[in-house]
């Protein structure tokens, strides 16, 4: 009980953040064109595009900062490269403009750190 308990806990927390990390790109003038977008190869948190730019983000909640960054493993840098790949393979026009992964990290305060191009790819 007490492990399904703290699983709802967890899973609500994440929803927060992805929420208010979507108002953050809002701010920013970033369209919100999907949340938690499924493919083949997994799940990509948030993809937001403004007139320049296509962002796939990916949402990580910790205790921490460093511990939320410390949750993205490469595997899960593979699945979301993988997402990434199929979105842009479906989409018209994909080609024509740029595109970034981005982490956004939050800690259990509500404090967030965006690393734009966190995985290194363009």
């Amino acid at each position: 009980m007490q492990a399904e308990i703290r699983g709802q806990v967890a899973h609500h927390a994440g929803e927060a953040a992805e929420r208010q990390i979507a108002l953050h790109y809002e701010r920013l003038g970033f369209k919100i064109l999907y949340r938690r977008w499924r493919g083949a190869g997994g799940e990509i948190d948030l993809i937001v595009r403004n007139p320049e730019i296509l962002v796939f983000v990916e949402v990580k909640k910790s205790r921490s900062i460093a511990r939320a960054a410390e949750r993205i493993s490469r595997r899960q840098i593979a699945r979301i490269l993988a997402s990434a790949e199929e979105f842009l393979a479906r989409e018209p026009d994909s080609q024509l403009i740029d595109v970034r992964i981005d982490a956004a990290l939050v800690d259990e305060l509500g404090t967030f750190e965006i690393l734009e191009n966190a995985f290194g790819h363009d």
